[in-house]
């Protein structure tokens, strides 16, 4: 102790000045500004990333290195084996190369659904509430209606009167979109009222700044947590709709996604007939996804909720406390 006393000039802290430091926060450097608006690094976050990249690069390398999914050969509804690592259909289609196309039209729908959604959520919530007035009415009024309107029962009927032979994926992901951002742009009109009385704002109008200048500059940079919020549960909406719509049989007819694969596997009849490796990859990858990007949200949520976050500190910290308890107990 006293060598290291001598070359550091103060003694090493024990257990109680330890559990002070954690008490008083010390030792810790204001982080920037902008290390704030992200999500903080927990085991479950680093979960849905991992999740979701797996799938992303499955979705993108994937259909390179396969063979066609649509390819016929003699050997029908086979199981996994070291020709085909996840078997075959009914006609002897390979059903890893038919997952890695269909994974990739999924992740395609979903992340043009995300975009679609989420900027016209931002029209109709952010720039509604800052017009305010007539403009801000009629759009309430507009998002109430697509609101109280069930949203699966609305894609069925708009989906059941396009022709089969247009439905493509952008208007699947359109059809989509236009059902999916009502909830969003009311929860953006009410973070948009509150950020525009701000003092800032209201000087920027004074200055004679333009509209689309204070909503870009001023209010958008405090409301990025929820738009990342919002197009996370788009996609996830987005991906769950168009398998629901598929298994219909109401899904993009000339594009294969994962619910293209169960509504053929269902029509082949797999389930009746045991063929557990035509069915379950598509509803796993599903699955997978939509829970590796809700991890992903849960911990944008922290951002949008001081009070998760500080919940979560509280419990760290007292972690850490017990453990530096125990320490001193046993030394």
């Amino acid at each position: 102790m006293t060598n290291i006393q001598s070359m550091t000039g103060q003694a090493p802290a024990g257990p109680t000045e330890e559990l002070a430091t954690i008490s008083r926060g010390r030792g810790q450097r204001p982080k920037p500004a902008w290390r704030l608006m992200l999500p903080t690094p927990t085991p479950w976050l680093i979960t849905g990333l991992v999740l979701i990249g797996s799938i992303i690069v499955f979705g993108a390398i994937g259909p390179l290195l396969v063979g066609d999914p649509a390819a016929i050969s003699n050997v029908g509804l086979s199981g996994p084996s070291a020709e085909h690592w996840l078997g075959t259909t009914q006609t002897g289609q390979d059903v890893l190369a038919q997952l890695a196309h269909a994974t990739r039209g999924s992740l395609l729908i979903g992340f043009l659904v995300g975009v679609l959604a989420t900027v016209l959520s931002a029209f109709f919530g952010i720039y509604g509430a800052y017009i305010g007035g007539f403009a801000d009415e009629a759009f309430s009024l507009l998002s109430n209606v697509f609101l109280v309107i069930p949203g699966l029962p609305l894609v069925i009927v708009i989906s059941g009167f396009v022709p089969r032979e247009s439905r493509g994926l952008w208007t699947i992901a359109v059809v989509l979109a236009l059902t999916s951002w009502a909830a969003s742009a009311r929860v953006l009109r009410a973070q948009t009222l509150s950020v525009r009385n701000r003092d800032y704002v209201a000087a920027s109008r004074v200055s004679g700044e333009r509209a689309w200048r204070v909503i870009a500059v001023e209010i958008l940079p405090n409301l990025l947590p929820v738009l990342a919020s919002q197009f996370v549960f788009a996609v996830i909406a987005a991906i769950l709709g168009e398998a629901g719509l598929s298994f219909l049989g109401l899904g993009a007819s000339s594009s294969s996604t994962l619910g293209t694969m169960l509504f053929y596997a269902q029509n082949g009849f797999a389930l009746p007939l045991g063929a557990w490796w035509w069915f379950l990859p598509p509803g796993l990858m599903i699955a997978l996804f939509g829970m590796g990007l809700s991890l992903i949200n849960f911990s944008i949520d922290e951002i949008i909720n001081p009070k998760l976050k500080n919940a979560r500190l509280v419990r760290k910290r007292a972690r850490q406390t017990a453990r530096i308890q125990k320490k001193a107990v046993t030394s």
